[in-house]
């Protein structure tokens, strides 16, 4: 199999993954910008020109990109009052990948409403496994959940539920209580 068949076969796959990944690649530089914000207090636009120049930007969704980038930045104190409610620890003590993650999450769950809330969440999860350390994931997916219920209420309680609700422990599937 030589390349030239493999890319022609592939192409209409291809195409759609990529158009469906640029959103993705747009939030990946954008946490990358916002990293780079919160550490070396970069201002945003000095950022901005540096990651445009980066390889595999022009893959990226750079109006989606604008948007989180200056977005978070002109709105850090408005994400960190929505999200520092839900923390189980002061603010500060959040690694800048984690805060970076959250605003992003906090950000679109709030001002992009063409995407899902579970997508947001979701891609939230992924930049945090990627980038973030080794439970991060876990904690951007319980602090966005919340976020989500109170920012996206009608679209969640509109949405089908993945898992069956749980039963409390000690009641049997009859409603009677165990003994």
């Amino acid at each position: 199999m030589n390349d030239t068949t493999s890319t022609t076969t592939s192409a209409p796959k291809a195409r759609k993954a990529a158009d469906k990944s640029a959103r993705t690649r747009a939030r990946e530089f954008a946490l990358q910008a916002l990293y780079q914000h919160m550490v070396g207090r970069n201002e945003a636009s000095d950022i901005d020109a540096f990651t445009r120049d980066l390889s595999g930007f022009h893959k990226a969704d750079s109006v989606h990109y604008d948007a989180l980038l200056h977005g978070c930045v002109a709105q850090a104190d408005a994400l960190d009052t929505l999200i520092t409610p839900l923390l189980d620890r002061p603010l500060v003590e959040l690694s800048p990948i984690e805060r970076g993650v959250l605003w992003i999450g906090a950000y679109e769950l709030q001002h992009c409403l063409d995407v899902p809330w579970r997508v947001v969440i979701n891609e939230c999860i992924e930049l945090a496994k990627s980038f973030g350390g080794t439970d991060g994931h876990k904690y951007v997916n319980g602090v966005l959940h919340q976020l989500a219920a109170q920012l996206r209420p009608a679209e969640i309680a509109a949405a089908p539920s993945k898992a069956p609700a749980r039963k409390p422990s000690g009641q049997r599937s009859d409603g009677a209580d165990e003994a």
